[in-house]
């Protein structure tokens, strides 16, 4: 098993430190998310979907109001932000001292929502490809800031799926240049996310999975993004909905590969693979 690195983000002056592995419980906006029992869409669905996670042991919650799914029909960047201006103060309101986190690939809607609705972290799932304002505005607004590895946009990204090498080798390689960019520019609190599901094949994400060790080389906190993914659901032949037990046995193996945070839909399920992962750790 992996030996954990311990790392420490700065939150707005507040250091929180990374000694064992985070749960990030996914709060979805949006009408048309893959996993549709993960939408909730109005403050008191919000809230209490929130409330649940926390109680549940949830560490960050991460909101998002444009669903990113294959083949998704992208929300506008007005509908994005009547979204979050409903679901963040209701996630605030739900969780107080909970660290918030959006998910978005438009720095106009990052800086609202760090600006103006308190977000501690930005999640880009583009790793700033989309918009290429996304690094200036985060180096301004210097809140945590976690790159993902993809290729072209949610509607055209599986149409990017070849590698010229090793897909671990390549995606690891590709973080790495956008990592040390985002230092140069004064943006110190990094978080890397592999992408899986995010231009590759399955079997592109499995060989990504086997070799998440080769990603401790980018010496920034690792997020994994496994739940109820397709690549869970092509192998057993399931749907979303019956995704939960191979979501927790996938994240099983990346938090024995020392990853520091997983981002789920199932917050409970996580932290208990969490807790048995890190009570093998020590003992």
């Amino acid at each position: 098993m992996k030996e954990f690195k311990k790392y420490s983000l700065n939150i707005k002056g507040r250091l929180v430190e990374i000694e064992r592995p985070l749960v990030m419980g996914i709060v979805n906006a949006t009408p048309d998310s893959f996993y549709d029992k993960s939408r909730v869409l109005d403050s008191e669905a919000i809230a209490a979907r929130v409330s649940e996670m926390v109680a549940q042991g949830a560490d960050i919650i991460d909101i998002g109001a444009c669903s990113t799914r294959p083949g998704a029909q992208v929300a506008t960047q007005e509908e994005e932000i009547e979204r979050l201006n409903v679901a963040v103060p209701a996630t605030s309101e739900a969780a107080p001292g909970t660290i918030l986190s959006v998910d978005t690939f438009r720095a106009s809607v990052a800086r609202h929502c760090v600006e103006q609705l308190g977000v501690d972290i930005i999640n880009d799932i583009s790793g700033g490809d989309i918009d290429p304002e996304m690094h200036t505005s985060v180096a301004q607004l210097q809140v945590p800031y976690i790159v993902m590895h993809m290729r072209g946009t949610p509607a055209t990204m599986q149409q990017f799926t070849h590698y010229d090498s090793d897909v671990a080798a390549v995606v690891l390689e590709e973080l790495a240049r956008k990592i040390d960019s985002l230092h140069q520019m004064g943006i110190n609190d990094v978080i890397a996310d592999p992408g899986f599901g995010f231009s590759k094949t399955v079997e592109q994400n499995y060989r990504l999975l086997s070799c998440l060790d080769m990603f401790h080389a980018l010496e920034v906190p690792l997020l994994v993004g496994l739940s109820r993914k397709s690549m869970i659901q092509q192998v057993l032949g399931c749907t979303a909905g019956e995704a939960l037990n191979g979501t927790t046995v996938l994240n099983t193996i990346a938090l024995m590969k020392g990853a520091h945070i997983v981002r789920v839909h199932d917050v409970k399920e996580a932290v208990d693979a969490r807790e048995l992962v890190c009570f093998t750790r020590n003992h």
